[in-house]
């Protein structure tokens, strides 16, 4: 075949192109299908096509005998030879052997997005059968929707496709003859969307990245990423990336996208932070390509690059001679650009002066001056020295930003300020020892001065009140007050305040007082269980003595009888321990006799203490192994004193008495009321307090005209011919008409006077429960006596024709009370 017939498939480069080929003995035939969008890529491509057949020797079958049909852009090579030939499609399942297939197609193409206001044919369908009347059915994805077969086979588009939202498609195709048979089965092909650039580059957001200042070239920051929807396998997905701004510090690869350092003087005090755009464009960075940006924001981190630096060259602090040690006196403040955590500034003092002041930093990395030494301004009044500042820039492989213009030595100046302070002791704390038993002995000396230059004298004193120990306010010398005893309290710890002379200031010390042990105590006898049994024999051991001494001295005990004991003795082992033994032996549980011991038990200590104690030794029945069965049952003694006896004795004995005494009081009372009923005279009448009372007129509850038998020679009524008291009330209302009534004021007196007397001597009279309280007034009242003692159950003295002066409203009550003419009353 000669080139000018490949020329001749050049007819419509952007339709499909379907070689078949006749296979020979050895190949089966062979479909090459291209889709070019442009006549110099289907020349290409031919070309290649040819030269491969030209290479397996096929080009000569071909050039004898083609039979080429165009079909819209599909190019379907048929062989006429009736050898076998088999299309290459896809099946659903492998041919094991050769067979002729009578389908013809290929893979068929669509391009993306290509408008279809009118179906446009893509390609055909054709079979090696000719038969009248065939039909072709399609099914599959979009079939008979997207993709339409007419009655020919030729296969139609209807709408735009878009690769992003589906690429291929898959169908199956079926061809009947005019009885609706079933002429060729089911065979799958696919169309294919072909890409256009139609999308662009899509990055997800902002990127925020970070670099340490000085950072080596090259340092990577972030990796940006776009994403295209286009087909990546093809120039319309694939991105170049580039920096459309602030190119001078940072660069971008184009294919990754990651940005980095492309210089090493980054430095945060200069610029902290950059911000980039990066632009992604597909096509491989065509200008034709679409475009995308994004901003990338840079943070440049710190690092400890820059020297600490004082801000002056000298320092001057003022402190207190009083400072207390270990506290702040001054802030050396430093200049340091770097951030706070990289802050790694170091201060060099002074030996001499190390020992008086230091530097600690402060949490805002300046240096703060301690008193490390208490000042006296006595002694010295000022400190100058010399204070230098060092950089830990260990890390940092360039010079300092500040390293020539950093201040790095400075000068502190201290003036110490006089004040007026208190004593100070000679120790911090004193201790001192004193024997126990010991009164108004030296225990030591308390001392303190005036630091100040004034020197004032000083007085001492103890704060605790109850302590048994005093001190003399002039010399600060300790003595007991009484006698310590180390067992109820072996250590006195006590305050001493020294004070300026007169009323100044004052301190305090801690003084404790040991109080040394001296053998005062008696031992205390310890005995094991001590008992005796029957069968015991002469030697027989009854029990172990041991003892106890209060005292905090080693003692050596040693135990003795104080009296002499027929029947027991005492074995000292000499390691202050003791055994009693038996004498003679056996005894009778049934013996009412009792048995003890009295032991001696000397401690052996300077001096020597002895104590005496009964030992009581109980009498048991014991078996065979001396295990006790029965023991008798000893008196059982009370410890009680003889002042606490006679406390009971004397308890007992006022109780007796008081019951006595009710018991008689009651009996007298009883013979009392027993001689009242039967006597016919009635002294008083009895007040029943819980009634309420009728009032003056009321003489049935209470009457006490009686009261007055003593007025006026004991008569009980007025004598005809004394006049009526004047009314109390027409003396006040009208003082120049009624003359004052002169009042009974001695015989009132008299009458109770004897009555309290007859009451004191009458031994069976009943006793009176109750005071009365009489109203009675003297002579300097001008309203007389406002007592009712004077009125009578039957009328009034008193002149109550006042009442007709008050007006109307009190006409009623005038006439209930007027007197018209004198009359005989009773006198309470």
């Amino acid at each position: 075949m000669k080139c000018s017939s490949c020329i001749s498939l050049l007819g419509n480069a952007n339709d499909l192109l379907q070689v078949a080929i006749v296979e020979t003995d050895v190949y089966e035939h062979f479909t090459l299908a291209l889709n070019f969008h442009a006549d110099h890529q289907v020349l290409g491509s031919l070309m290649m096509a040819w030269l491969q057949l030209w290479t397996m020797g096929l080009l000569a079958a071909v050039a004898f005998s083609p039979a080429i049909t165009t079909v819209s852009g599909l190019l379907v090579v048929e062989a006429e030879n009736p050898v076998p030939i088999r299309t290459a499609r896809k099946e659903t399942q492998t041919v094991l052997s050769r067979q002729k297939r009578d389908w013809i197609w290929n893979s068929l193409y669509v391009e993306e997005e290509k408008p279809a206001p009118v179906a446009y044919k893509i390609g055909e369908l054709k079979s090696s059968k000719k038969l009248e009347g065939m039909s072709f059915v399609i099914e599959g994805d979009g079939a008979n929707t997207i993709f339409t077969v007419d009655r020919k086979g030729v296969l139609f588009v209807t709408k735009a496709l878009d690769r992003e939202e589906k690429s291929l498609y898959h169908l199956t195709a079926r061809m009947y003859d005019g009885n609706r048979n079933l002429v060729e089965d089911s065979g799958d092909f696919e169309v294919q969307v072909t890409d256009i650039n139609d999308n662009s580059p899509v990055f997800p957001g902002t990127y925020n990245g970070s670099i340490m200042e000085r950072s080596m070239i090259g340092t990577k920051v972030v990796e940006v990423r776009a994403t295209d929807a286009d087909d990546p396998n093809t120039a319309n997905g694939e991105l170049r990336y580039s920096l459309i701004q602030d190119q001078s510090a940072f660069e971008i690869d184009s294919i990754t996208g990651v940005i980095s350092c492309k210089i090493n003087t980054l430095d945060r005090e200069t610029k902290s932070q950059y911000v980039v755009v990066v632009k992604a464009q597909d096509l491989r960075g065509m200008a034709s390509g679409s475009t995308a940006t994004t901003s990338v924001s840079i943070t440049i981190t710190d690092t400890n690059d820059n020297i600490a630096s004082f801000i002056r060259r000298s320092y001057e602090v003022h402190v207190p001679e009083n400072h207390k040690v270990n506290e702040k006196i001054g802030v050396l403040q430093l200049e340091d650009r770097d951030q706070l955590q990289n802050k790694e500034p170091t201060f060099i003092i002074p030996n001499d002066i190390s020992r008086v002041f230091g530097i600690e930093l402060s949490p805002n990395k300046d240096g703060n001056l301690m008193l490390r030494k208490a000042l006296d301004f006595e002694t010295l009044s000022s400190y100058t020295f010399s204070i230098q500042v060092r950089e830990n820039l260990k890390n940092l492989r360039f010079p300092a930003d500040n390293v020539n213009s950093a201040i790095t030595a400075a000068q502190v100046n201290v003036k110490v300020l006089d004040v007026d302070e208190p004593p100070v002791f000679s120790q911090l704390i004193y201790s001192f020892t004193v024997e126990e038993e010991s009164l108004g002995r030296n225990i030591g000396v308390i001392s303190a001065r005036d630091p100040d230059r004034a020197n004032k004298s000083i007085r001492y004193s103890i704060l605790d009140k109850d302590c048994p120990i005093a001190i003399d306010q002039i010399t600060g010398q300790l003595s007991t007050l009484k006698k310590l005893d180390r067992e109820l309290e072996a250590t006195h710890v006590f305050q001493v305040k020294a004070q300026e002379e007169p009323n100044g200031l004052e301190s305090f010390v801690k003084v404790n007082v040991t109080v040394k042990d001296i053998n005062d105590n008696k031992p205390e006898l310890a005995a094991d269980d001590v008992f005796l049994c029957e069968n015991d024999v002469a030697g027989t051991v009854l029990g172990t003595l041991r003892a106890t001494d209060k005292d905090d001295q080693p003692a050596s005990f040693t135990f003795s009888l104080a009296s002499e004991a027929s029947n027991f003795s005492i074995r000292d082992y000499g390691n202050s321990t003791a055994a009693i033994i038996l004498k003679m032996g056996p005894f009778s549980l049934d013996d009412p006799k009792d048995y003890s011991v009295d032991v001696r038990v000397s401690d052996g200590g300077r001096p020597i203490q002895t104590s005496i104690t009964k030992l009581a030794i109980e009498s048991c029945r014991c078996d065979e192994m001396r295990m006790r069965t029965k023991c008798k049952a000893g008196a059982q003694r009370m410890g009680v004193s003889v002042h606490a006896l006679i406390a009971i004795l004397l308890c007992i004995l006022t109780i007796l008495v008081i019951v006595i005494l009710f018991v008689m009081r009651k009996r007298y009372q009883k013979d009392s009321l027993a001689h009242m009923k039967n006597s016919g005279e009635i002294h008083e009448q009895l007040v029943t307090y819980d009634e309420e009372g009728g009032g003056e007129m009321d003489t049935n509850g209470y009457d006490v005209s009686i009261l007055s038998s003593a007025c006026h020679d004991g008569s009980l009524l007025r004598r005809p011919d004394h006049h009526p008291h004047p009314s109390l009330y027409a003396m006040v209302q009208k003082p120049a008409h009624q003359p004052q009534p002169s009042a009974c004021k001695g015989d009132m007196a008299l009458m109770i006077e004897k009555k309290k007397d007859e009451a004191d001597h009458d031994r069976d009279g009943f006793p009176y429960d109750t005071l009365h309280i009489y109203g009675y007034e003297g002579e300097e009242s001008l309203a007389g006596s406002l007592s009712s003692l004077e009125s009578s159950s039957t009328g009034s003295n008193l002149d109550y024709d006042f009442l007709s002066d008050w007006g109307p409203r009190f006409r009623t009550l005038a006439e209930l009370y007027g007197v018209n003419e004198p009359e005989y009353y009773h006198q309470y």
